[in-house]
């Protein structure tokens, strides 16, 4: 009966649209009404961003992770150029900025570079950054260099977690694991939620270095950052934590948010601070 309704009342609406010079009456307007009423969900404003709810308040820190694709025959002189000038501007006192780590890819995508820098200060500090490193000749003459040596590059800006550890220097040697999530839209709180318990499930073993949201670039995407001994050690752990009350029911209802999901193992450079 809802569908005969349904039909009929639109067959109604169609025969009451309004002519020029001529105005609706009460019944027809109150049609109009019902008609979008079926199709207009009214939706509670939120009250905050996401970036305000989930990251951290005591810092003002943003982060840029970066991919490169390389050129197979140019990844060892990709890796020694960025050895070289990647310092520079970690140690540099002129740029509010450090490098956090820098790993090639080990397994998943191959020829594969990954840089995470973070800008003490926000927006104005990436900034400051970019504006005196178009400035720098021999930060021009990397890039043309770099850029000879590329299949492909993308990046994108971070917040973090306020939940997550804070990435700082570790000693090696250690393998890196980058799990990148592609969250359904709209699920970002329920996430932050979620995990916010399931970190510290995972703390035990210490093996949680950094959680990160995005800001711009691929939007709704989560980049957990994590380092183990070697590739056993990562089974082992990643086992364990189905032994401990309550890691089994944070999978399962966070798993639903999830449209795609992506995992690398990574090797440091000998520059990178995360060893």
């Amino acid at each position: 009966m809802l569908g005969i309704n349904y039909e009929h009342n639109l067959y109604i609406y169609s025969l009451t649209i309004p002519c020029r010079g001529f105005t609706l009456s009460h019944n027809q307007s109150g049609e109009d009404s019902w008609l979008k009423s079926l199709f207009v969900r009214k939706v509670d404003p939120r009250k905050d961003a996401h970036s305000n709810l989930l990251a951290k308040k005591e810092t003002s820190s943003l982060y840029k992770l970066q991919f490169h694709n390389v050129k197979p025959e140019c990844l060892d002189s990709y890796n020694k150029l960025c050895e070289k000038i990647l310092p520079k501007i970690h140690e540099g006192k002129e740029y509010p900025c450090t490098l956090v780590g820098t790993w090639n890819t080990w397994y998943g995508e191959q020829d594969q570079a990954v840089h995470l820098w973070r800008y003490e200060g926000g927006y104005p500090a990436l900034t400051e950054v970019m504006s005196k490193l178009r400035d720098d000749k021999e930060f021009t003459e990397f890039r043309k260099a770099r850029g000879n040596m590329l299949l492909s590059r993308k990046n994108q800006l971070l917040l973090e977690f306020s939940f997550w550890n804070e990435p700082t220097f570790r000693p090696g040697p250690n393998i890196y694991e980058l799990r990148s999530y592609q969250l359904r839209p709209g699920t970002m709180i329920e996430w932050g939620n979620y995990w916010a318990r399931a970190i510290r499930i995972r703390q035990d073993d210490k093996e949680a270095v950094g959680g990160f949201f995005s800001q711009i670039g691929q939007l709704y995407m989560v980049h957990h950052l994590w380092a183990y001994k070697d590739l056993q050690t990562r089974e082992d752990i990643r086992n364990s934590a189905w032994h401990k009350p309550g890691w089994d029911e944070l999978v399962y209802y966070t798993v639903p948010l999830i449209q795609e999901m992506e995992s690398r193992i990574m090797i440091p450079l000998k520059i990178s601070p995360l060893q």
